[in-house]
């Protein structure tokens, strides 16, 4: 007897504990705790940049120390009631431990090793991402676009490389601050493709020692600055559009389970009321009969 009550006394605290966790789950997945969150983390994004005052440090350092330890205190208790909620399973989220990791960096000690790692405490902004679910859908785009992305990073280098060879050696001797290295000429080229000062303060003084040299840079920007990087556009809608599509057929994939759910109940309850009445007409006739 006492070791059958045992087990039913084990079991009975492994039912508690797993409601218990449930609705804790449930409390945390609510919308006025996750926008509480979203509410102190631009809080505490605006506390961070004023902290970077003199004047805010003289006149209102303590307050601002506070408020970002009394944050950083709420987000370490946020993490261990999801640790406790979710339990392993809080690790097979990777926002959870995109959380962990940015909260973590906030625990950093204020050494003097250290104390350039402290200012890495105004990326708990970045916990916004993992908060709004629209930035995570971009994020997640994103991160899907890479390979492709990889792909045309590859081209682009390829590009720069043999174009930054073909500069060096053709104005090298007489631009060799622009182009006297590969090093020098691979910047000299990344500066004209996002097409800052690249005429004025690159192109036309060349062209004065070399006057077909737009001949070598505006295929050079055109291959660079308006193909490539569209592909990079190109991918991320295309990403992006994709994730819109299986997002949009996941929820019609979830009305349709809900419709057959509803319709498999539906079936049931007139299966069930058929066999009533075919009942109730078996107990007529035989009345009937028995009447007779």
């Amino acid at each position: 007897m006492t070791e059958g009550s045992g087990k039913t006394e084990e079991l009975a605290a492994a039912s508690h504990n797993g409601s218990a966790r449930a609705r804790l789950r449930a409390f945390l997945e609510e919308d006025r705790v996750v926008n509480a969150i979203m509410t102190l983390i631009i809080f505490n994004a605006i506390t961070l940049g004023i902290s970077t005052s003199d004047w805010a440090q003289a006149n209102f350092g303590g307050v601002l120390r506070v408020i970002d330890k009394t944050v950083l205190t709420i987000f370490v208790i946020e993490l261990l009631l999801k640790l406790y909620a979710y339990g392993l399973s809080f690790f097979r989220n990777s926002w959870n431990i995109f959380d962990l990791g940015v909260v973590s960096v906030g625990l950093l000690p204020a050494t003097a090793g250290l104390s350039a790692l402290r200012g890495l405490r105004v990326i708990r902004a970045l916990r916004l991402l993992s908060v709004i679910p629209q930035m995570r859908a971009v994020v997640q785009a994103l991160l899907d676009a890479l390979p492709g992305m990889g792909a045309v990073i590859v081209m682009i280098s390829i590009v720069f490389y043999v174009f930054g060879v073909m500069a060096t050696i053709m104005y090298g001797n007489s631009f060799d601050e622009w182009f006297g290295t590969l090093g020098r000429s691979l910047y000299s080229l990344f500066q004209i493709m996002t097409l800052e000062s690249w005429s004025m303060g690159i192109v036309r003084p060349v062209m004065e020692v070399y006057p077909t040299a737009w001949a070598f840079f505006v295929p050079f920007i055109v291959i660079t600055a308006f193909s490539v990087l569209n592909l990079f556009i190109g991918l991320l809608v295309n990403t992006m559009q994709s994730a819109v599509e299986e997002e949009t057929e996941a929820e019609f994939e979830k009305l349709r389970a809900l419709v057959r759910q509803e319709t498999d109940q539906v079936d049931a309850h007139v299966l069930e009321l058929t066999a009533k009445v075919d009942a109730l007409s078996e107990e007529l006739r035989k009345a009937r009969e028995g009447g007779a």
